[in-house]
């Protein structure tokens, strides 16, 4: 008898708990949305980046450049040479008291991004010797320019896609 008992306790505890084996997926679904926007808005406002650029006003005379400029900075032992592959020199910037004058070239180069600012790459291209702070400063002229944007300080991009090389050798007379 009391296996019979036994037996209609089993009976009815399954009647009761049959279809309670389902797993509730609602509290999983609301864990998986929250997320799925935090996820989101996180990586969306992390990659966020504004950079406005402050080009020198056109008051300046236009530059004469050429029409598919390739652009060149030329690194000698006393001068810097703004220049395009295919048609030669546009500015040479001289050393003004033993020193590479990187503003000049900044500021020139500011000019020459206000008439094509859809170029982006630039060549450095650097004589045998030139030391180490030589390259970086010229790569900081190339690469942005400092401009103030509701009176503070700021950058701006120029060209930001530099290739180095070996200067041309100078012919001499």
């Amino acid at each position: 008898m009391a296996a019979s008992k036994m037996r209609g306790r089993q009976a009815r505890n399954h009647a009761r708990y049959k279809g309670r084996n389902e797993i509730n997926i609602v509290p999983m679904l609301d864990i998986f949305t929250i997320l799925l926007f935090f996820l989101i808005f996180t990586a969306v406002f992390s990659k966020t980046h504004i950079v406005e650029l402050y080009l020198p006003a056109k008051s300046s005379e236009p530059l004469k450049l050429p029409d598919s400029l390739q652009l060149e900075v030329v690194v000698r032992k006393n001068t810097l040479v703004v220049q395009d592959r295919n048609t030669g020199p546009l500015k040479p910037l001289p050393n003004v008291n033993g020193q590479y004058d990187f503003n000049a070239l900044n500021d020139f180069l500011a000019r020459v991004k206000a008439q094509v600012p859809t170029l982006r790459t630039a060549t450095v291209l650097l004589e045998a010797d030139v030391s180490y702070d030589t390259i970086v400063g010229t790569m900081d002229a190339v690469r942005a320019f400092d401009g103030i944007e509701d009176g503070v300080a700021a950058k701006g991009e120029l060209f930001p896609v530099i290739s180095l090389g070996d200067a041309p050798i100078e012919a001499h007379p």
